[in-house]
């Protein structure tokens, strides 16, 4: 009567085992705690048949509990049994990869913040390599290796912006990149000949020879300079510009003779963003003082003694002129929202508190009156022309204007058979 019992609780647990649908409660005589587990297992193979979810997952484990329950209990059953609890067993194992399988599903899509970083992390692997990689190419890679289907795979598509977002900006870092490291433009070859002093090698009295060496100067390009005697002219320089006097230059070979062009092709040819602009902003500044040279030559060449009071006079004038503008305020000086008394001008120079193409012109004829009058006029500047004196006191500040000067004495040997006597 007991092995029938057996038997047929035995036939039981295989019907269940098998994965059976059938509602028919097991015909054995266990506790309610076993009737309940068997139950959910009968209820867990119903709904496989119709979607796998995560309570199926949750199902199986507990169906599999069971049965390891089940099986050492049946322990002392006929070798019959002990057959059957194999292929539950087998069956066990069958099922793993779907439980496996339906875990990474519920990783992946059911937990947002989860499949967040489990995408993240796999485009931070690709990163390394090809930025134009295919996104869901890498993860159905990945999701192969932990047993997923590709069917349950999703598409990234939040990394892919990102991605293409640090793809262009490497791109035009490159392109900034390849532009600073393109080879620099040759230098141009230079060469200024200037007049030299009484010892054949020194800078010689010229203000037009300082005027182009104070531009090359300004301009930061280099140059070469060579001081010509004019008393023993060498033979190859009468080859390059015959019939033509110091200052004279070349530019790549090409020589240039005319002081007005050469300023106006170096202004040109040496312009930003490689060389600085030298050209006055405001109009004024090109002619300001431009009739003190002329006046200073008319006075210092007078030998009538009736005449040198007028002439005199004239240079005055003029430098009282070039004065009045040096001490007006430029238009970028005035403020017009002001509501003050407009002040006087401050700057350095002609044009503002740079050198500029004004300057190099007449800086150096104004240096020559004051050094020349003084010795052979006994004439100063008037002390209250300010302008004037801070303008000169600035220039012997810069080194574009003291290193293209000739000495003191250079300028007073010069003017010696110039400068004329007044007769008594």
């Amino acid at each position: 009567m007991d092995n029938t019992d057996k038997t047929d609780e035995g036939k039981a647990h295989e019907e269940l085992r098998d994965g059976a649908v059938s509602p028919v409660q097991p015909r054995c005589e266990s506790p309610g705690e076993a009737r309940e587990q068997l139950l959910s297992e009968a209820q867990v193979h119903a709904s496989a048949d119709e979607e796998r979810t995560c309570p199926d997952y949750i199902a199986t484990r507990d169906g599999k509990e069971d049965e390891d329950k089940r099986d050492s209990s049946s322990s002392s059953s006929s070798s019959s049994s002990d057959d059957e609890e194999d292929k539950a067993g087998e069956e066990a194992e069958v099922k793993a990869p779907e439980v496996v399988e339906i875990k990474v599903v519920e990783e992946v899509n059911g937990e947002p913040a989860a499949a967040g970083s489990r995408r993240s992390s796999a485009s931070s692997s690709s990163s390394a390599g090809d930025p134009c990689d295919d996104p869901p190419i890498q993860l159905r890679e990945e999701n192969a290796e932990d047993g997923m289907l590709t069917a349950n795979t999703h598409p990234d598509t939040t990394s892919t912006p990102e991605q293409s977002v640090d793809y262009s900006l490497k791109t035009l870092e490159n392109v900034s990149l390849d532009e600073n490291s393109a080879a620099a433009e040759p230098q141009p070859d230079i060469s200024l000949f200037v007049k030299a002093g009484s010892d054949g090698e020194s800078i010689g009295n010229c203000p037009f020879s300082q005027r182009l060496f104070m531009i090359l100067w300004l301009k930061g390009v280099v140059f070469n300079v060579t001081t010509v005697d004019l008393k023993r002219k060498p033979a190859d320089l009468h080859n390059l510009a015959p019939g033509t006097h110091p200052p004279f230059l070349t530019f790549n070979g090409e020589v240039k003779t005319d002081i007005n062009k050469i300023e106006e092709f170096l202004e040109e040819a040496l312009c930003p963003p490689k060389y600085p602009k030298l050209a006055a902003k405001q109009r004024e500044s090109n002619t300001a003082g431009n009739d003190i040279f002329a006046k200073f030559s008319a006075y210092i060449k007078n030998t009538k003694p009736e005449a040198n009071a007028v002439l005199e006079k004239g240079l005055t004038k003029a430098l009282k002129k070039l004065d009045d503008y040096l001490n007006s305020p430029l238009p970028d000086e005035i403020d017009a929202d002001s509501m003050e008394e407009e002040k006087g001008s401050n700057r350095s120079f002609l044009d503002g508190n740079e050198l500029t193409l004004a300057d190099c012109n007449l800086l150096p004829k104004l240096h020559i009156v004051k050094v020349v009058a003084k010795t052979y006029r006994n004439y100063d500047i008037p002390s209250d022309m300010t302008g004037v004196w801070r303008y000169l006191k600035n220039a012997y500040t810069c080194d574009e204007f003291t290193n293209t000067c000739a000495a003191d004495s250079e300028i007073e040997t010069a003017y010696k058979d110039v400068a004329k006597r007044l007769a008594k």
